[in-house]
């Protein structure tokens, strides 16, 4: 494994360690020493020496282990032996540090520098001592600082720059002639070239020792730069004009990450700025250094392969106190084009600056893009996702799933060719494949099918008997479901299934993969009657079941019913060698349509592996081949007859007969008769149902039980003497369309339905690969018809499994991607609890309510099959009061909010929202209506009256400031009057203070309304039953009232007037 960066990014911690006399092993202390690292602690060590001895303790040996190493705070740069490699071999070689053979250091992008032969890095704050810029190295830029020739890092080395060169110019450059000017420029400052690869732009060179050493600036013109903008004439410059905005974040003076960068918007060249902003502010330069995507392209492995591809289009900005040049701020999504999902490019969402006045520019198509043979860190696989739409969307963009499978993302479009390059402006809308099952040859969705593979089936399970479970989530309570039958009416149920399935056959444009899979199903449909269901006359045999073995059933047709009890299992076996008949029966004919008239021997064999024995013994008879007639009139007979062949044969062989006067097929023949199926099968490719009906027909016993039957197999199979049971898309050459199925063990799902029977316990371990899609189905994402049969041998009791979660949770992701919620919900109430997870149905279901309201909340239909369900209605009205709320409809979300029962979030929504809106157009009785209804629950409500308090508070003591004083005996004084106005006005100033902050500017006003309201009447009240001290108080109340400036100074002024007359009163 490769070191980590030096310094390992995002570690820190102290040093605490208070045992002594520790022995420490190398691998303990490395485990220690990953835990005390703190890089902002490097550039206060000092230099000691470590002793291994006895006499020091862990914490001592790591400390003087931590003084030894260099530091490296920036990100951008890394060292080839990591901090954890040195610590361990500082631990091993006491001293390592002094002497780290060809030490290298580089910066991503850049290029790096290896020291030839043993340096001392102790010590080294490798942050002042190296840095890398465009096309240059600096060592010791300091010179005071700079050592003696030979030591510290002024010494021999080999330094490799990056040269970013201009791709589609190169050819045209020359590469001898780039070379040459490399080589002239490496030898004028007394360094020794090496070499130079114009892939990469990798640039070597030895130098002797240190000071500057790169490219000058008229070397750097000379030569034909990656970043540069190309000129264009003015009369090019069209609507169709695109500009590069692909280019690096940059740090400012205090190591903050700008928000954008984007000169390539104004149409300037970047590097050409850079230059400018090098020659201008020179001293300014390693602060405003362009910083590339270090952070998010770190990895585990440092070593100089893990450098990464120049970075173009650097555009550094200075931090003077001079104005900065304008530019565009990239907006949110400007432009967006919602592509068809039914066509092979998908839709995508453009990012990039529009002005008003100008039409928007395209993108560049010819933008870099990361290497092939460069991993990530995260996938650790091959990716092309190089630059974030974050550097343009900020945190308001990140990679995400959509609703109905809908992937965002910045990266290649799925399925997308290789040489097609990514840009960091352009997002990928694409949406996984989940209704294939629904669409037809041409891509298109037919209702037909959507109604035939969903709606029918869940019908048709959701008729057959079910057995609930309430469980308590909470306050609420839900209805589990399971599905209940017997095994009498598991025929009737199968023949139901198959019969919607033979519908789907019926629907025109189905492709010729869907038509086999449907096919198929109906198959599986069968074998699970044939193999689980029960008679409830045993005495009866259908005709057409004991097509091929009535001389084997007709002793117990008609038999007393306690032989019918021993007949079961010799009936099963008959259907299921009916139904192994008709199963290979179109493979047996497409094999003999194939074969050449004249070989009639060929010809039989085939016939005899689908079991159609009438057949080959008429064409037997056919061909004057009387005797061969004869004993394929008893194939599959006694064991007598099996035996008397296979004496024959050994008989032949003990006497030395030449076999070569026999023809080879029917040779194959009698040892087929002799019931050796693997010489009769020798040199030929035979698929697995076939093989198992020669297993069952030709070699096995008549009296055989199925589960001795599919032991037998399943033991060849371990063995790898029998062709393995592959599910049926790749049994029918559907190649291009399976997966790698070998390597994942995965059957076809009749093989399994086979060894359930044959198991005598319903806790199988291959329930998981059973009911895999990839049983039955080249789908990964098609789980609709495997969980109704899992549903109906749960039900009759075949098999018991509660974690088989995958498989519902595949269903429902089908159903809500077709906007099927309210079957979605059923499918959930069909998971089986468990007690380890107890709300995972409450959750899912949910889930379902909140993130697809807007589909169900629609549909009548659904809405009301959901309460069918028995789902709370609570949980309904509380997703659609948080979408309403979310799409701004206040009202709606409040009326929601009070069906759930939801008072402090119904409250909070009123006195923000939903409250002023009606007062100030006068709806006081709705107002009243919905203060009302929450007062019964005030004792659950924060805040109640300083807020829906308020508004009862004002309606009541309007009512009694306009009424009789009759009708409210403790308002019948001016002065009881005046001090409820007073405590309603305080009342009033203490829900501002509580709700300000949260009340929009129509909500003050509506406060001030009722305050205005309220003062007039108090005032108009005033009259000759009172004093003037109660009358001049009164006015003192209104003073400290929310109203408007110009009403409180009229009210001063009748103040004043008022105490006017109440002094000429006096002075008289």
């Amino acid at each position: 494994m490769a070191s980590p960066l030096l310094p390992l990014s995002g570690t820190s911690g102290q040093l605490e360690c208070t045992r002594s006399d520790i022995s420490i092993s190398s691998t303990c202390a490395m485990d220690v020493a990953a835990e005390i690292y703190n890089p902002q602690s490097l550039c206060k060590r000092k230099k000691r020496r470590i002793f291994l001895n006895e006499n020091f303790s862990s914490s001592e040996i790591l400390r003087e282990i931590e003084a030894s190493l260099p530091t490296l705070l920036r990100p951008e740069y890394y060292t080839e032996l990591g901090f954890d490699e040195l610590v361990r071999r500082e631990l091993m070689d006491p001293g390592y540090c002094s002497r780290v053979p060809d030490f290298t250091i580089g910066r991503y992008g850049y290029g790096s520098v290896k020291y030839i032969g043993e340096t001392d890095v102790r010590g080294l704050d490798l942050d002042d001592i190296v840095t890398f810029r465009r096309h240059e190295i600096v060592v010791y830029e300091d010179e005071s600082a700079k050592p003696l020739v030979g030591h510290g890092l002024n010494k021999t080395a080999e330094v490799t720059l990056v040269v970013r060169l201009g791709s589609p110019k190169v050819e045209d450059c020359g590469e001898e002639i780039i070379e040459d000017k490399l080589r002239q420029s490496t030898e004028r400052q007394g360094a020794q070239f090496i070499s130079f690869d114009p892939e990469n732009g990798e640039w070597k060179f030895l130098v002797q020792h240190f000071s500057r050493f790169g490219l000058s600036e008229d070397d750097d013109e000379d030569i034909i730069m990656d970043g540069a903008l190309e000129t264009q004439e003015p009369a090019e410059m069209n609507g169709d004009e695109v500009l590069d905005v692909d280019e690096e974040a940059e740090l400012d003076h205090s190591g903050s990450l700008l928000s954008h960068s984007l000169p390539a918007h104004l149409g300037l060249d970047p590097v050409k700025m850079n230059e400018m902003r090098m020659l201008m502010f020179h001293d300014e330069e390693e602060v405003v250094e362009d910083f590339n995507h270090t952070h998010c392209l770190q990895k585990a492995s440092f070593g100089k392969e893990s450098i990464w591809p120049p970075l173009q289009n650097l555009t550094p900005m200075n931090h003077r106190s001079s104005p900065p040049i304008a530019r565009k701020t990239p907006l949110a999504l400007l432009e967006y084009k919602h592509g068809s999902f039914d066509s092979n490019s998908p839709g995508t969402i453009l990012l990039a600056q529009q002005n008003k006045t100008t039409p928007l520019k395209k993108l560049k198509v010819d933008g870099f893009k990361l290497e092939l043979k460069h991993e990530t860190p995260v996938t650790g696989s091959h990716s092309r996702c190089l630059v974030d739409a974050g550097l343009f969307m900020g945190r308001s963009f990140g990679v995400a799933w959509g609703p109905n499978g809908t992937l965002i993302h910045g990266g290649n479009p799925v399925g997308g060719s290789d040489s097609q390059k990514v840009l960091s402006s352009v997002i990928n809308l694409e949406k996984v494949a989940i209704d294939k099952v629904v669409r037809d040859e041409n891509n298109k969705v037919k209702e037909e099918l959507v109604d035939l593979s969903f709606d029918s089936l869940l019908s048709l399970h959701k008729g057959i008997n079910h057995e609930t479970k309430e469980v308590e989530f909470g306050s609420f309570k839900l209805k589990l479901q399971k599905l209940v039958s017997n095994r009498i009416q598991l025929s009737e149920i199968c023949r139901s299934y198959a019969d919607i399935i033979q519908k789907q056959l019926e629907v025109p444009g189905l492709s010729s993969s869907a038509r086999t899979i449907l096919m198929h199903q109906i198959i599986i449909w069968e074998l699970i009657r044939v193999l689980f269901s029960d008679r409830e006359n045993s005495g009866q045999l259908k005709s057409s079941d004991a097509d091929n073995e009535e001389d084997m059933m007709q002793d117990v047709k008609e038999t007393s019913p306690e032989a019918d009890l021993e007949a079961l299992p010799l009936i099963r076996r008959a259907e299921f060698s009916y139904w192994l008949q008709e199963s290979v029966c179109g493979r047996v004919q497409d094999d003999i349509s194939s074969l050449n008239d004249t070989n009639y021997l060929q010809h039989i064999f085939l016939l005899l592996t689908g079991r159609q024995l009438d057949s080959a013994v008429e064409l037997a008879v056919s061909e004057s081949d009387v005797r061969l007639a004869c004993l394929l009139s008893q194939a599959g007979g006694s064991m007598v007859n099996r035996s008397d062949v296979a004496k024959q044969l050994d008989l032949w062989k003990t006497n030395g007969l030449d076999f070569s006067f026999i023809e080879k097929d029917r040779i194959r023949l009698y040892e087929l008769l002799a019931g050796s199926i693997h010489g009769a099968s020798r040199d030929l490719e035979i698929d697995w149902k076939r093989f198992l009906g020669l297993l069952m027909w030709y070699k096995l016993p008549p009296q055989a039980s199925l589960p001795t039957i599919f032991r037998t197999y399943q033991n060849l199979l371990d063995d790898g003497r029998a062709p393995c049971p592959v599910p049926i898309y790749v049994d029918e050459g559907f190649e291009e369309e399976a997966i790698n199925w070998r390597t994942k063990e995965r059957y076809d799902i009749s093989y399994y339905l086979m060894l359930l029977h044959a198991s005598e316990e319903s806790q199988s371990g291959f329930l998981k690969n059973m009911f895999s899609a990839f049983s039955s189905t080249h789908d990964p994402l098609d789980y609709h018809m495997i969980w109704h049969q899992r549903a109906v041998l749960e039900g009759i009791g075949a098999i018991s499994s509660d974690d088989l979660h995958v498989l519902d949770i595949g269903l429902v992701f089908q159903l809500l991607c077709l906007g099927q919620c309210h079957w979605a919900i059923y499918v959930v109430l069909h998971m089986p609890y468990r007690e380890d997870f107890p709300y995972l149905q409450a959750n899912l279901i949910r889930e379902i309510l909140f993130q697809y309201c807007e589909s169900w909340s629609s549909q009548e239909i659904q809405c009301q099959f959901i309460e069918n369900l028995g789902v709370p209605v609570g949980w309904l009205h509380e997703a659609m009061a948080i979408y309403h709320n979310y799409h701004g409809n206040h009202s709606k979300a409040l009326e929601h909010f009070l069906e759930c029962a939801q008072w402090q979030k119904a409250h909070t929504i009123f006195i923000t929202s939903v409250a002023h809106t009606l007062f100030l157009p006068g709806k006081h009785s709705e107002i009243w209506k919905l203060v009302t209804s929450m007062e019964d629950q005030k004792s659950e409500i924060d805040n109640w009256d300083l807020g829906a308090g308020v508004y009862i508070s004002f309606y009541l003591l309007r009512s009694s400031l306009l009424e009789d004083n009759d009708t409210m005996t403790e308002l019948d004084s001016l002065e009881s009057k005046n001090t409820a106005c007073r405590n309603f006005f305080s009342q009033l100033n203490e829900s501002l203070a509580v709700w300000g902050g949260r009340l929009p500017v129509e909500a003050r006003v509506a406060y001030s309304k009722m305050a205005e309201e309220i003062s007039s009447l108090l005032l108009s009240d005033l009259g000759e039953g009172s004093t003037r001290d109660v009358q001049l108080s009164c006015f003192d109340t209104v003073s400290s009232a929310l109203i408007p400036d110009e009403l409180r100074s009229s009210h001063l002024q009748d103040a004043v007037s008022l105490f006017t007359c109440y002094l000429s009163e006096v002075a008289t």
